[in-house]
Parts: structure tokens; C-alpha cells; sequence
């Protein structure tokens, strides 16, 4: 389990494994701006040619991060694992980690990849 940052991502890697899902664990960075930054995204499933991004918490930083990221690598495909897509985005907010995703066009479901996402790319 050491080499995965949280339990989320052990557990996500285990639903990988049972399915045959290959998979690669941080294995590319993006660079982004406005102030030089990188990020790296969780997995990296070779055979369907997109990145995993895993989250527990999805605090405002990541949220303008994933704006920046996807604006400067729109040939970059990332898709969010959630742990609870029902958390809101701050105290007193209405607004879902599920509504936030809907609202920027980003693909998202919770605990485990859906089985439409596992149509392999051609």
C-alpha cells in the first residue's frame, strides 16, 4: 500500500487489478500556468488512453487546477473518481463535486470506473 498517497487510491488500484485493467501509477506530469506549476494525474490506463484522478477532498486549488490543466493539454483526457459525489464544493454550498464536473464537462463517477468507460478506445 506504500506506494499510493492515499487508502483511495490503493483501493482504486485493487478495482483495476480485479477487472484487468492495466494501468500505470503517476507516471506523466503537465506542466501549467499562470505561475509554473506541475501536476501529475493518479493513473493512466494505456489501453483506454486516459488519466484517473482520484479524490477524496476536491478543494478549490484542484478544481482551478483541472481548469488549467485540460485548457492547456485539451488533447489530455482526465476523469474524476469519487469518493462521495454528493460532498459539496465548500461549507454552505449547494453546489456538488457532481454538479461542478457537470458543469465543466468533465467525466466523473464514484468509487469505481464505470463499465462504459471500459470500451476500449480504437
Amino acid at each position: 500500500m506504500n506506494k499510493y498517497r492515499s487508502n483511495f487510491e490503493h483501493t482504486f488500484s485493487v478495482f483495476l487489478d480485479q477487472k484487468g485493467i492495466r494501468y500505470e501509477y503517476e507516471p506523466t506530469k503537465f506542466s501549467y500556468t499562470p505561475k509554473e506549476r506541475t501536476y501529475t494525474p493518479d493513473f493512466f490506463l494505456p489501453d483506454y488512453d486516459i488519466y484517473i484522478e482520484t479524490k477524496g477532498l476536491f478543494v478549490s486549488e484542484d478544481r482551478t487546477k483541472h481548469l488549467l490543466v485540460r485548457e492547456q493539454n485539451p488533447d489530455v483526457e482526465i476523469r474524476f473518481i469519487f469518493q462521495n459525489l454528493k460532498n459539496k464544493l465548500y461549507k454552505g454550498s449547494k453546489t456538488t463535486y457532481a454538479d461542478w464536473c457537470e458543469k465543466h464537462e468533465f467525466e466523473y463517477a464514484q468509487d469505481e470506473m464505470p463499465a462504459p468507460w471500459r470500451k476500449r478506445r480504437k
